[in-house]
């Protein structure tokens, strides 16, 4: 299937030209970030004063997602400006690709229409607008496609809604009441475009299920083994200077009934949502029809302590001035694996397929980001650009840089188990 791929890299290159324009949003969001930081603090102070220490988890859920100071709510974190930068905003041949291999398996499974390309986390929408393009040039738009987002931040809502669509012209189509989605528009090239706040809103069809970097910042429990056996770590509060600590419960928490009975580490890192949404997304694979793919960073269930924080660029102390600073931890895709093929996600029983992982130079060099390269820059007239290219290249595929922190994760229904013996996923073989 290496060569189908290759096939249409080469057709995606024939319709879509050589240009390397794209539009960027860098808008900074008009926040008082030290202010809302100390209103964050005060607000976990409080809640570890009244009922004692608390959770990683509900501290990641706080400080991300709190609705008035949490880090994703109300400003651009993304970028060269922003605390941390992802792929698709260094070179837009990451996204054309995924758009490619998105394509080819689409095709693969028999064209099925209506679909969905449901994207969880979509950052500033630069993924999804190259992945648009690319699907206009093989004239996949219209009422038989649609993209559903689902986006818990009301401002990231406004950079994907400029990113992706035509609301700077005309306001978003007004959502009818009782409807799953709380926003919607039309995109630049004709599609409906929806915002949901969980995978479990979306509708039911076969879908192109897509995470990128985003189960990585999904809360987690932090556990370690000590001589009673499995505790929690907690974050709880120095009474003498008022900063936030690191504790141990004194008893087993309900995260520690997770399945460690086969456990040789001494401490991990488990994360129950990431579990329930992968589950619900595998059901919807089985049950709807689908594909997945996951890319983040992450291990197969052998590290322990990954759980940092990311401020311009640079490690920072998650503790240290909430609302700051990103807060992420490894993905343990063996975990996402088993929750993907687990029984108990779904009623008429049989497991779903799992492909890689793998890092993300093999996916990439596989589906042809070498092939690319060497298109963009026959085409390139300007010394500059071409500099950008290489280094772009170089940067998402180099062991050093991008190419072997980030992993992929492949999900399909058992139904396509034949035509994937037959005819594997490309990137993964």
């Amino acid at each position: 299937m290496q060569s189908c791929s290759r096939r249409l890299m080469t057709d995606l290159s024939q319709k879509i030209g050589f240009t390397t324009n794209r539009r960027y949003f860098c808008d900074k969001a008009k926040t008082t970030l030290k202010g809302n930081a100390n209103i964050l603090l005060k607000q976990i102070e409080a809640r570890i004063l009244a009922a004692g220490p608390i959770t990683v988890a509900d501290y990641m859920k706080e400080v991300l997602t709190n609705p008035t100071a949490g880090y994703y709510m109300n400003r651009d974190v993304f970028g060269q400006t922003g605390d941390f930068i992802t792929s698709p905003e260094i070179s837009q041949m990451f996204g054309e690709l995924i758009a490619v291999w998105l394509v080819n398996e689409w095709m693969k499974c028999g064209r099925p229409t209506p679909f969905q390309i449901a994207e969880l986390g979509p950052g500033r929408g630069t993924l999804m607008a190259d992945i648009l393009r690319v699907f206009s040039k093989f004239k996949i738009a219209g009422s038989d496609f649609s993209v559903n987002l689902v986006e818990v931040s009301p401002y990231l809502g406004q950079v994907q809604e400029k990113q992706l669509c035509l609301t700077q012209a005309q306001e978003a189509t007004e959502v009818p009441q009782g409807s799953q989605h709380y926003k919607q528009s039309i995109s630049l090239y004709g599609s409906q475009v929806r915002w949901y706040n969980h995978i479990s809103d979306l509708p039911r069809t076969f879908t192109l299920f897509l995470a990128h970097e985003f189960f990585d910042a999904l809360p987690i429990h932090k556990l370690v083994k000590v001589d009673q056996g499995w505790r929690e770590v907690l974050i709880d509060l120095n009474r003498e200077d008022l900063t936030l600590r690191y504790v141990i419960s004194r008893d087993r928490t309900p995260a520690c009934l997770y399945r460690l009975d086969n456990e040789s580490r001494e401490e991990l890192e488990v994360s129950p949502q990431s579990l329930i949404i992968t589950q619900t997304m595998a059901a919807r694979i089985h049950q709807d029809g689908g594909i997945g793919l996951v890319i983040d960073y992450g291990h197969e269930g052998d590290k322990t302590d990954t759980f940092r924080g990311f401020k311009n660029h640079k490690l920072h102390d998650p503790l240290v001035d909430p609302g700051t600073a990103d807060l992420t931890a490894d993905v343990d895709f063996a975990a996402l694996k088993w929750a993907a093929t687990h029984p108990r996600a779904f009623e008429d029983w049989k497991a779903n397929l799992t492909y890689g992982t793998v890092e993300q130079k093999d996916f990439l060099t596989r589906v042809g980001i070498n092939l690319r390269l060497e298109q963009l820059l026959a085409s390139c007239r300007d010394e500059n650009v071409a500099r950008d290219l290489k280094s772009a290249h170089k940067m998402l595929t180099d062991p050093m840089e991008m190419g072997s922190k980030f992993k992929f994760l492949a999900l399909y229904p058992s139904v396509m188990e034949k035509i994937l013996e037959r005819y594997p996923p490309p990137g993964f073989v």
